[in-house]
């Protein structure tokens, strides 16, 4: 599943074809039980033709390169604006999230409803906007010792 698929996009994707392609930027994170620290990132969003999205994420330290963390999956948009993605981390962590889509306002708002494989996270959200012409993103998490915080926040360009 390519970004520059020669396949006609899916009318499934159409509202949420503003994802589409690859984003490259700077984000930043913490938690109340680590440092904070920036990082470099690169998400790329692409289809087949089917009614899916193909989702990979990677960042990298911005001193050295040195790859951080990846993590991939799909992400299944339903007609009446409600979203389904799964996501498997490199941690080993894996994410079911539910959520919905707002094509016109560009934004989608996701929501744990299992975590997987995870003995300390509880729920995730992630809410993913593009304003200005920048993909947007904050990721929140709660554990076992903490309630829902904030924990990484980005900002990148369409490549």
């Amino acid at each position: 599943m390519e970004g520059g698929s020669r396949a006609p996009i899916h009318p499934a994707l159409v509202p949420l074809s503003f994802l589409l392609g690859t984003w490259k930027g700077e984000g930043e994170g913490g938690f109340p039980t680590i440092s904070s620290f920036r990082y470099g990132e690169e998400i790329t969003f692409s289809h087949s033709g089917k009614p899916v999205i193909a989702y990979s994420q990677k960042t990298w330290k911005l001193a050295s390169g040195e790859p951080m963390h990846a993590e991939s999956g799909y992400w299944r948009p339903k007609n009446d604006g409600s979203i389904e993605v799964v996501i498997a981390q490199s941690t080993g962590l894996v994410e079911v999230q539910k959520g919905t889509y707002d094509a016109g306002n560009k934004m989608v708002k996701l929501q744990t409803e299992l975590v997987g494989n995870a003995s300390k996270v509880k729920e995730i959200t992630r809410v993913f906007e593009v304003v200005n012409g920048e993909l947007s993103y904050v990721v929140q998490m709660a554990t076992n010792l903490t309630t829902l915080q904030p924990h990484l926040k980005a900002l990148l360009k369409k490549l």
